[in-house]
């Protein structure tokens, strides 16, 4: 029987998809609550679906940062609930809703995987607690991240898989 053990810290990245003129204010309200920025992915255009467009309109960009420190792993659903809480103050009053003009998803990366967090429940999502699953996006085989079958089309990107190499990276080196 083995004994139970405290996983290891993880890097903790965030997602960023927003309007090019928001990208800027997103990131330095992620840098206020969260910290310093151990690294930056390039921006690209987000030309994957049109899911965001109803709610966050068209010509919209992704962007991942990645925060300088390690986190515990089951911090997820509290950094959930806080970037939410930024995403509300970008936010816009709508008829019914407010209407979310940056959408921020926050994730970990260990050596082995990446793992997304989400509000919605789904077949390989894993619930945490505080009505947040956590979604494993990328597994690490064979020398890089591989996607799932179900992982998301940015989250399989050259730009992605770069940047989560990089990230990688440099946790080790810690």
């Amino acid at each position: 029987m083995a004994d139970v053990s405290t996983p290891r810290q993880g890097k903790l990245f965030i997602a960023i998809l927003a309007p090019e003129s928001l990208l800027a204010d997103a990131e330095n309200s992620l840098h206020a609550a969260f910290g310093s920025f151990a690294l930056k992915s390039p921006t690209l255009a987000f030309l994957f679906t049109d899911y965001y467009q109803g709610e966050m309109g068209s010509d919209l960009y992704r962007s991942f940062v990645a925060i300088e420190k390690l986190i515990p792993q089951d911090a997820l659903p509290e950094i959930k609930h806080r970037t939410t809480w930024i995403e509300r103050q970008f936010s816009l009053s709508g008829e019914r809703l407010p209407r979310r003009r940056i959408n921020l998803d926050p994730g970990y990366l260990t050596p082995a995987k990446i793992v997304l967090v989400s509000t919605k429940d789904y077949a390989h999502r894993i619930y945490l607690g505080q009505g947040i699953f956590g979604d494993l996006q990328l597994k690490y085989e064979h020398g890089a991240y591989q996607p799932l079958p179900w992982t998301y089309p940015d989250y399989r990107t050259h730009e992605a898989l770069t940047f989560f190499a990089e990230l990688r990276r440099l946790y080790l080196q810690k």
